[in-house]
């Protein structure tokens, strides 16, 4: 008598899918709920599936390639550039630059988070959608650091503030770390290093103190930085670190 039942060992298949580098786990819940996944040609209207593995397994029925190891680049973006896959403007995009940076077996691969059009610095970028989805989660409180140069009137005293949060047209923003740099004049930099992440969250906060950003760049993501990593070109992340990474990541960064 055959056994019609799933399989209730084994990773679930959502989990799977994003270490193949299919899509986020999010994204590909959102693509079994559109039919667009199936198993040994069963449609599946469930991501709670458990499998061993990916064999049988389709998307937009294609079969699916083994879940990979965890890769990890860090890319310098230049200003001017779109993170995206494809603009209707025609705008230049991360992937136009990424053809000749990354190595030729990269594969797919997905960038964590986004930096704005006119933000540069270091871009993160992944074939394991479980840990890109892992490291954007505002509640992993994975550290990001920026460096902004702003025109305005500006004192520590104000920076350290943000230590507490700020809300700002209803919105609420988390503990940020905000230090002055040395300088004078009126255009001065200013390292801020936040665990949310959230749109437009420096330039908003900068706003809102009155300033004006000028340039803005990401210095750090993680334990990642972004050195002397020339503009417009990738590096690697060696797969130790990247495995020391995931097990911290899986610990949470928040104390």
């Amino acid at each position: 008598m055959s056994d019609n039942r799933l399989p209730e060992e084994g990773d679930r298949i959502a989990k799977l899918l994003a270490r193949a580098g299919v899509a986020s786990r999010r994204e590909i819940e959102r693509m079994i709920a559109e039919g667009r996944v199936a198993l040994n040609g069963k449609v599946l209207d469930t991501p709670a599936v458990k499998l061993d593995n990916l064999n049988g397994v389709t998307v937009d029925g294609k079969p699916v390639g083994k879940a990979q190891e965890t890769r990890l680049f860090a890319f310098h973006k230049p200003a001017g550039m779109l993170t995206t896959e494809y603009d209707p403007k025609g705008r230049t995009t991360i992937y136009d630059a990424l053809r000749n940076a990354l190595p030729k077996d990269a594969g797919r691969v997905m960038p964590v988070g986004r930096l704005d059009y006119n933000t540069e610095g270091l871009l993160l970028l992944t074939n394991d959608g479980e840990v890109k989805r892992a490291m954007e989660l505002p509640a992993t409180g994975v550290p990001r650091t920026y460096r902004a140069r702003a025109f305005g009137d500006v004192t520590q005293a104000q920076l350290d503030e943000l230590i507490e949060g700020v809300e700002i047209d209803g919105i609420r923003y988390g503990q940020i770390e905000a230090n002055l740099e040395r300088g004078s004049g009126r255009n001065r930099w200013i390292e801020m290093t936040l665990r949310e992440g959230k749109n437009r969250e420096v330039r908003r906060v900068l706003e809102h103190l009155g300033l004006e950003v000028n340039r803005l760049l990401r210095i750090g993501y993680g334990p990642f930085h972004i050195g002397d990593l020339p503009r417009g070109r990738a590096t690697e992340i060696k797969r130790g670190d990247v495995e020391a990474f995931k097990r911290e990541l899986a610990r949470g960064f928040r104390k």
